[in-house]
C-alpha cells in the first residue's frame, strides 16, 4: 500500500465528525435564515459538498476493499455492494444544492433584504 503524504487519520476524521456536530448544534439554536444559508453552501455544494464527497469515498472504499482483501467471501461481496448502493443514494443527495439556491433567491427577494 502506497502512503500519500496527506493520508487521512482517524484523528482527522473525528475532527471533521465533531464540526458536523458543532454545526448540527448551532443549527438546533435557530439562527437566522441567512446565516444557515451560509453554511449550508458550502456543506451542499454541486462539486465539493458532503453529498457528493460521501458517495466518492463509499465509492472508493467499496473498490479499495474489492480488490484488496485477501479472501474475496459472500460477506465481503455483501460489504462491497452495499457500499457501493449508499454511494448511489448519497450521490442523488446532492441535487440538494439547488434547493440551497432557492433559499438564496427567496432569502434575497424577501421584503427588507439586502443585497
Amino acid at each position: 500500500m502506497t502512503a500519500l503524504s496527506t493520508d487521512p487519520s482517524p484523528k482527522k476524521i473525528e475532527q471533521a465528525v465533531d464540526i458536523l456536530l458543532e454545526l448540527r448544534d448551532y443549527l438546533r439554536a435557530e439562527p437566522p435564515a441567512e446565516d444557515v444559508l451560509t453554511l449550508l453552501e458550502p456543506l451542499l455544494d454541486e462539486d465539493d459538498g458532503i453529498p457528493m464527497l460521501l458517495s466518492d469515498v463509499l465509492r472508493a472504499s467499496a473498490r479499495a476493499i474489492a480488490t484488496s482483501a485477501e479472501s474475496y467471501t459472500n460477506d465481503v461481496s455483501s460489504v462491497v455492494a452495499t457500499l457501493r448502493e449508499a454511494a448511489t443514494e448519497i450521490m442523488q443527495w446532492h441535487s440538494l444544492h439547488w434547493e440551497v439556491r432557492r433559499l438564496a433567491r427567496a432569502i434575497d427577494d424577501a421584503p427588507g433584504a439586502t443585497s
